[in-house]
Protein backbone atom coordinates (compact mmCIF):
# COMPACT_ATOMS: atom_id res chain seq x y z
CA UNK A 1 0.00 0.00 0.00
CA UNK A 2 1.63 3.14 -0.81
CA UNK A 3 -0.18 5.30 1.75
CA UNK A 4 1.11 4.96 5.22
CA UNK A 5 -1.29 6.43 7.58
CA UNK A 6 -0.11 6.79 10.94
CA UNK A 7 -1.88 7.60 14.35
CA UNK A 8 0.22 8.68 17.12
CA UNK A 9 -0.80 8.52 20.86
CA UNK A 10 0.67 11.25 22.44
CA UNK A 11 0.40 11.44 25.86
CA UNK A 12 0.22 14.71 27.59
CA UNK A 13 2.35 15.05 31.03
CA UNK A 14 0.26 15.91 34.16
CA UNK A 15 1.76 19.43 35.04
CA UNK A 16 3.09 18.98 38.53
CA UNK A 17 0.67 20.45 41.01
CA UNK A 18 -2.31 21.26 39.08
CA UNK A 19 -4.26 18.21 40.03
CA UNK A 20 -5.59 17.42 36.35
CA UNK A 21 -5.48 14.49 33.94
CA UNK A 22 -3.86 14.28 30.99
CA UNK A 23 -5.59 13.74 27.22
CA UNK A 24 -4.82 11.81 24.35
CA UNK A 25 -5.02 13.67 20.66
CA UNK A 26 -4.62 12.18 17.73
CA UNK A 27 -1.84 13.55 14.89
CA UNK A 28 -2.75 12.24 11.85
CA UNK A 29 -0.24 11.46 8.90
CA UNK A 30 -0.14 11.28 5.43
CA UNK A 31 2.77 10.12 2.82
CA UNK A 32 1.28 11.45 -0.26
CA UNK A 33 -2.13 12.38 -1.45
CA UNK A 34 -2.49 11.95 -5.71
CA UNK A 35 -5.33 14.27 -6.81
CA UNK A 36 -6.34 14.02 -10.85
CA UNK A 37 -8.15 16.23 -13.20
CA UNK A 38 -10.18 14.92 -15.85
CA UNK A 39 -9.37 16.93 -19.20
CA UNK A 40 -12.13 18.66 -19.75
CA UNK A 41 -9.72 21.54 -20.55
CA UNK A 42 -6.21 21.42 -21.89
CA UNK A 43 -4.05 19.20 -19.56
CA UNK A 44 -1.01 22.45 -19.56
CA UNK A 45 -3.60 24.70 -18.20
CA UNK A 46 -5.27 22.64 -15.88
CA UNK A 47 -1.35 21.96 -14.15
CA UNK A 48 -0.27 25.62 -14.20
CA UNK A 49 -3.69 26.96 -13.21
CA UNK A 50 -3.63 24.34 -10.07
CA UNK A 51 0.22 24.63 -9.39
CA UNK A 52 -0.78 26.32 -6.18
CA UNK A 53 -3.77 24.42 -4.76
CA UNK A 54 -0.71 21.63 -2.78
CA UNK A 55 0.35 23.68 -0.87
CA UNK A 56 -3.31 25.26 -0.05
CA UNK A 57 -4.74 21.93 0.48
CA UNK A 58 -1.50 20.84 2.96
CA UNK A 59 -2.35 24.12 4.71
CA UNK A 60 -6.16 23.36 4.92
CA UNK A 61 -5.84 19.76 6.13
CA UNK A 62 -3.50 20.82 8.65
CA UNK A 63 -6.32 22.46 10.09
CA UNK A 64 -8.15 19.87 9.80
CA UNK A 65 -5.48 17.59 12.10
CA UNK A 66 -3.52 15.86 8.73
CA UNK A 67 -0.44 16.41 7.56
CA UNK A 68 0.78 15.45 4.43
CA UNK A 69 4.16 15.19 2.99
CA UNK A 70 2.95 15.28 -0.61
CA UNK A 71 0.27 16.63 -2.80
CA UNK A 72 0.54 15.19 -6.64
CA UNK A 73 -1.75 17.09 -9.09
CA UNK A 74 -2.18 15.02 -12.74
CA UNK A 75 -4.61 15.13 -15.86
CA UNK A 76 -6.25 12.05 -16.81
CA UNK A 77 -5.64 10.85 -20.61
CA UNK A 78 -9.42 10.95 -20.87
CA UNK A 79 -12.24 10.65 -18.41
CA UNK A 80 -12.89 7.01 -18.24
CA UNK A 81 -8.32 6.93 -17.00
CA UNK A 82 -9.25 9.11 -14.36
CA UNK A 83 -12.58 6.78 -13.04
CA UNK A 84 -9.84 3.60 -13.94
CA UNK A 85 -7.04 5.35 -12.25
CA UNK A 86 -9.82 6.44 -8.77
CA UNK A 87 -11.26 1.96 -9.20
CA UNK A 88 -7.77 1.07 -9.35
CA UNK A 89 -6.53 3.00 -5.67
CA UNK A 90 -3.65 4.86 -7.64
CA UNK A 91 -5.53 8.13 -7.55
CA UNK A 92 -7.16 9.25 -4.12
CA UNK A 93 -9.32 12.73 -5.20
CA UNK A 94 -10.34 12.81 -9.28
CA UNK A 95 -12.51 15.95 -9.97
CA UNK A 96 -15.24 13.90 -12.34
CA UNK A 97 -17.96 15.27 -14.25
CA UNK A 98 -21.47 13.48 -13.10
CA UNK A 99 -21.43 11.30 -15.92
CA UNK A 100 -18.35 9.97 -15.01
CA UNK A 101 -18.62 9.56 -11.41
CA UNK A 102 -22.02 7.64 -12.04
CA UNK A 103 -19.67 5.37 -14.57
CA UNK A 104 -17.18 4.90 -11.58
CA UNK A 105 -19.65 5.38 -8.25
CA UNK A 106 -19.39 1.59 -7.16
CA UNK A 107 -15.64 2.33 -6.96
CA UNK A 108 -15.93 6.21 -6.27
CA UNK A 109 -17.84 7.91 -3.69
CA UNK A 110 -18.96 11.83 -3.95
CA UNK A 111 -17.94 14.07 -1.30
CA UNK A 112 -18.53 17.49 -2.76
CA UNK A 113 -20.75 18.96 -5.62
CA UNK A 114 -18.89 22.06 -7.47
CA UNK A 115 -21.21 25.93 -7.63
CA UNK A 116 -20.33 27.79 -10.47
CA UNK A 117 -21.61 31.06 -11.79
CA UNK A 118 -24.81 31.37 -14.16
CA UNK A 119 -24.64 32.20 -17.64
CA UNK A 120 -26.17 35.60 -18.85
CA UNK A 121 -27.95 33.22 -21.39
CA UNK A 122 -30.16 30.15 -20.37
CA UNK A 123 -32.41 30.23 -23.23
CA UNK A 124 -33.20 26.47 -24.48
CA UNK A 125 -33.80 28.59 -28.14
CA UNK A 126 -30.61 28.19 -29.87
CA UNK A 127 -30.41 30.80 -31.91
CA UNK A 128 -30.36 33.24 -28.56
CA UNK A 129 -27.23 32.12 -28.14
CA UNK A 130 -25.73 33.61 -31.25
CA UNK A 131 -23.87 36.33 -32.71
CA UNK A 132 -21.50 38.69 -30.98
CA UNK A 133 -24.38 40.31 -29.09
CA UNK A 134 -25.26 37.70 -27.22
CA UNK A 135 -22.01 36.62 -26.19
CA UNK A 136 -22.26 34.47 -22.75
CA UNK A 137 -21.06 36.48 -19.82
CA UNK A 138 -20.59 34.45 -16.23
CA UNK A 139 -22.49 37.12 -14.31
CA UNK A 140 -25.34 34.84 -13.75
CA UNK A 141 -26.11 33.82 -9.94
CA UNK A 142 -24.69 30.43 -8.61
CA UNK A 143 -26.03 27.26 -9.78
CA UNK A 144 -25.58 23.62 -9.41
CA UNK A 145 -26.18 22.98 -12.75
CA UNK A 146 -24.85 24.16 -16.43
CA UNK A 147 -26.03 23.02 -20.00
CA UNK A 148 -24.50 21.27 -22.94
CA UNK A 149 -24.10 23.05 -26.80
CA UNK A 150 -24.41 21.28 -29.74
CA UNK A 151 -22.12 23.68 -31.75
CA UNK A 152 -22.07 24.02 -36.19
CA UNK A 153 -18.35 24.67 -36.58
CA UNK A 154 -17.69 27.17 -39.69
CA UNK A 155 -17.86 24.81 -42.55
CA UNK A 156 -20.13 25.03 -45.48
CA UNK A 157 -22.04 22.33 -43.59
CA UNK A 158 -22.09 23.75 -40.01
CA UNK A 159 -22.79 27.17 -41.94
CA UNK A 160 -26.09 25.96 -43.84
CA UNK A 161 -27.23 24.48 -40.32
CA UNK A 162 -26.66 28.05 -38.37
CA UNK A 163 -28.30 29.80 -41.13
CA UNK A 164 -31.40 27.18 -40.60
CA UNK A 165 -31.67 27.66 -36.71
CA UNK A 166 -31.02 31.54 -37.23
CA UNK A 167 -34.15 31.72 -39.49
CA UNK A 168 -36.36 29.78 -36.53
CA UNK A 169 -36.41 27.02 -39.20
CA UNK A 170 -36.03 23.02 -37.29
CA UNK A 171 -32.95 20.75 -38.43
CA UNK A 172 -33.84 17.38 -39.85
CA UNK A 173 -32.28 14.28 -38.89
CA UNK A 174 -30.87 14.44 -42.37
CA UNK A 175 -29.27 17.53 -41.96
CA UNK A 176 -27.63 16.13 -38.87
CA UNK A 177 -26.86 12.99 -40.26
CA UNK A 178 -24.73 14.37 -43.25
CA UNK A 179 -22.04 16.20 -41.12
CA UNK A 180 -19.09 14.75 -39.01
CA UNK A 181 -19.67 15.32 -35.45
CA UNK A 182 -16.73 15.58 -32.93
CA UNK A 183 -17.86 14.14 -29.16
CA UNK A 184 -16.36 13.51 -26.21
CA UNK A 185 -15.66 9.71 -24.53
CA UNK A 186 -19.25 7.97 -23.74
CA UNK A 187 -19.07 8.69 -20.17
CA UNK A 188 -18.62 12.45 -20.70
CA UNK A 189 -21.66 14.49 -19.93
CA UNK A 190 -21.42 17.65 -21.57
CA UNK A 191 -19.85 16.23 -24.50
CA UNK A 192 -21.95 12.81 -25.11
CA UNK A 193 -24.83 11.50 -22.48
CA UNK A 194 -26.49 14.75 -22.94
CA UNK A 195 -26.26 15.20 -26.38
CA UNK A 196 -27.63 11.96 -27.11
CA UNK A 197 -30.48 12.81 -24.94
CA UNK A 198 -30.97 15.79 -26.94
CA UNK A 199 -31.13 13.73 -30.18
CA UNK A 200 -33.06 10.91 -28.47
CA UNK A 201 -35.53 13.81 -27.40
CA UNK A 202 -35.71 15.81 -31.14
CA UNK A 203 -35.56 12.49 -33.52
CA UNK A 204 -35.11 9.58 -31.41
CA UNK A 205 -31.59 8.75 -32.17
CA UNK A 206 -28.33 8.99 -30.84
CA UNK A 207 -24.96 9.64 -31.10
CA UNK A 208 -24.32 6.31 -32.31
CA UNK A 209 -27.03 6.42 -35.02
CA UNK A 210 -24.63 9.50 -36.67
CA UNK A 211 -22.64 8.46 -40.00
CA UNK A 212 -19.77 10.39 -39.53
CA UNK A 213 -18.77 10.77 -35.54
CA UNK A 214 -15.16 11.19 -34.50
CA UNK A 215 -14.71 10.51 -30.92
CA UNK A 216 -11.92 12.22 -29.31
CA UNK A 217 -9.89 11.38 -26.36
CA UNK A 218 -7.93 14.83 -25.78
CA UNK A 219 -10.66 16.79 -24.51
CA UNK A 220 -12.51 20.04 -25.58
CA UNK A 221 -9.35 21.61 -26.60
CA UNK A 222 -8.87 19.13 -29.51
CA UNK A 223 -12.67 19.74 -30.65
CA UNK A 224 -12.64 23.48 -30.75
CA UNK A 225 -9.26 23.26 -32.68
CA UNK A 226 -10.84 20.81 -35.13
CA UNK A 227 -14.09 23.02 -35.68
CA UNK A 228 -11.68 26.43 -36.33
CA UNK A 229 -9.70 24.02 -38.80
CA UNK A 230 -13.15 23.53 -40.58
CA UNK A 231 -12.24 19.14 -40.33
CA UNK A 232 -15.37 19.00 -38.44
CA UNK A 233 -18.75 20.30 -38.87
CA UNK A 234 -20.45 19.84 -35.48
CA UNK A 235 -19.15 19.86 -32.26
CA UNK A 236 -20.56 19.36 -28.07
CA UNK A 237 -19.62 21.41 -25.66
CA UNK A 238 -20.73 22.52 -22.23
CA UNK A 239 -22.40 26.21 -22.33
CA UNK A 240 -19.24 28.32 -21.58
CA UNK A 241 -16.86 26.72 -23.97
CA UNK A 242 -16.69 29.82 -26.65
CA UNK A 243 -15.67 31.64 -23.32
CA UNK A 244 -12.81 29.73 -22.75
CA UNK A 245 -11.72 29.53 -26.74
CA UNK A 246 -13.03 33.23 -27.03
CA UNK A 247 -8.96 34.31 -27.27
CA UNK A 248 -6.88 31.75 -28.66
CA UNK A 249 -9.88 31.75 -31.28
CA UNK A 250 -8.28 34.32 -32.72
CA UNK A 251 -4.85 34.09 -32.13
CA UNK A 252 -2.41 32.65 -34.86
CA UNK A 253 -1.99 28.99 -34.69
CA UNK A 254 1.90 29.73 -34.00
CA UNK A 255 1.12 31.13 -30.94
CA UNK A 256 -0.36 30.43 -27.23
CA UNK A 257 -2.92 33.21 -25.40
CA UNK A 258 -2.57 34.53 -21.51
CA UNK A 259 -3.51 30.99 -20.27
CA UNK A 260 -1.37 28.66 -22.47
CA UNK A 261 -4.16 27.44 -25.32
CA UNK A 262 -3.02 27.44 -28.48
CA UNK A 263 -3.96 29.94 -31.36
CA UNK A 264 -7.16 28.37 -33.54
CA UNK A 265 -6.42 30.75 -36.30
CA UNK A 266 -9.53 32.56 -37.02
CA UNK A 267 -9.87 35.88 -38.34
CA UNK A 268 -13.65 36.34 -37.06
CA UNK A 269 -15.43 36.14 -33.90
CA UNK A 270 -15.73 33.13 -32.19
CA UNK A 271 -19.56 33.96 -30.99
CA UNK A 272 -20.47 34.55 -35.08
CA UNK A 273 -18.49 31.65 -36.37
CA UNK A 274 -19.20 28.81 -33.78
CA UNK A 275 -23.05 29.09 -33.94
CA UNK A 276 -25.02 27.17 -31.57
CA UNK A 277 -27.74 24.92 -33.17
CA UNK A 278 -29.01 22.90 -29.78
CA UNK A 279 -29.32 23.77 -26.18
CA UNK A 280 -29.48 20.30 -24.03
CA UNK A 281 -31.07 20.13 -20.53
CA UNK A 282 -28.98 20.98 -17.33
CA UNK A 283 -26.65 18.57 -16.16
CA UNK A 284 -25.79 18.54 -12.81
CA UNK A 285 -22.20 20.10 -11.86
CA UNK A 286 -19.25 18.15 -11.19
CA UNK A 287 -18.06 16.25 -8.39
CA UNK A 288 -14.94 15.92 -6.48
CA UNK A 289 -14.85 12.24 -6.00
CA UNK A 290 -12.62 9.90 -3.52
CA UNK A 291 -11.77 6.58 -4.28
CA UNK A 292 -12.85 3.51 -2.06
CA UNK A 293 -9.84 1.47 -2.97
CA UNK A 294 -7.42 3.18 -0.18
CA UNK A 295 -8.92 2.48 3.25
CA UNK A 296 -6.36 4.80 4.75
CA UNK A 297 -8.45 7.80 3.05
CA UNK A 298 -11.71 6.34 2.78
CA UNK A 299 -13.01 7.10 6.04
CA UNK A 300 -15.52 9.01 7.23
CA UNK A 301 -12.84 11.18 9.43
CA UNK A 302 -10.94 11.88 6.29
CA UNK A 303 -13.89 12.35 4.10
CA UNK A 304 -15.01 15.43 6.23
CA UNK A 305 -11.60 16.75 6.57
CA UNK A 306 -11.16 16.95 3.04
CA UNK A 307 -14.76 18.49 1.75
CA UNK A 308 -13.71 20.88 5.00
CA UNK A 309 -10.30 21.71 3.26
CA UNK A 310 -11.13 22.13 -0.01
CA UNK A 311 -14.11 24.55 0.95
CA UNK A 312 -11.56 26.45 2.89
CA UNK A 313 -9.51 26.52 -0.04
CA UNK A 314 -12.24 27.45 -2.71
CA UNK A 315 -13.64 30.24 -0.45
CA UNK A 316 -9.99 32.11 -0.54
CA UNK A 317 -8.84 34.48 -3.14
CA UNK A 318 -5.96 32.17 -4.29
CA UNK A 319 -7.95 29.04 -4.06
CA UNK A 320 -11.09 31.03 -6.43
CA UNK A 321 -8.28 31.65 -9.15
CA UNK A 322 -7.25 28.17 -8.87
CA UNK A 323 -10.44 26.66 -9.88
CA UNK A 324 -11.53 28.84 -12.19
CA UNK A 325 -9.81 27.00 -14.74
CA UNK A 326 -12.62 24.69 -13.70
CA UNK A 327 -15.53 27.59 -13.57
CA UNK A 328 -16.16 25.92 -9.94
CA UNK A 329 -16.32 28.84 -7.88
CA UNK A 330 -17.83 27.01 -4.76
CA UNK A 331 -18.35 23.69 -3.25
CA UNK A 332 -21.00 22.18 -0.90
CA UNK A 333 -21.19 18.78 0.67
CA UNK A 334 -22.55 16.22 -1.59
CA UNK A 335 -24.34 12.63 -0.97
CA UNK A 336 -24.32 9.91 -3.82
CA UNK A 337 -28.23 10.14 -4.04
CA UNK A 338 -27.73 13.56 -5.64
CA UNK A 339 -26.59 11.96 -8.30
CA UNK A 340 -29.34 9.29 -9.27
CA UNK A 341 -30.36 11.51 -12.66
CA UNK A 342 -26.92 11.16 -13.40
CA UNK A 343 -26.99 7.38 -13.37
CA UNK A 344 -30.59 7.42 -15.38
CA UNK A 345 -29.39 9.36 -18.12
CA UNK A 346 -26.13 7.12 -18.29
CA UNK A 347 -28.27 3.51 -18.32
CA UNK A 348 -30.98 5.34 -20.81
CA UNK A 349 -27.74 6.13 -23.33
CA UNK A 350 -26.73 2.87 -22.90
Amino acid sequence: MKKLLTVMLVLLMVLAGCGGTGSNTDSKHLTDLELQFVPSKDADVIITGTKNLPELLKAALAEEGYTVDQINITVGSSYDATGEAMAAGTVDLGWLPGGTYALYSDETDVILTATRNGLSNDSVNPADWNGEANKTLTNGPQVTYYRSLIYAAPTAKGKALAEKVNNGQELTWEDLDACTWAVQKTSSSAGYIYPTLWLMEKFDKKISDLSNVVLLDSGYGTAFAQAAAEEVDIIVCYADGRNDYADSWNIPVTEADATGKAGLGREGSIWDELNVIGVTDGIYNDTVAISKAVKEIYNPEFIEAVQNALINVINSEEGQAIFSVYSHTGYAKATDADYDGARAALELVK
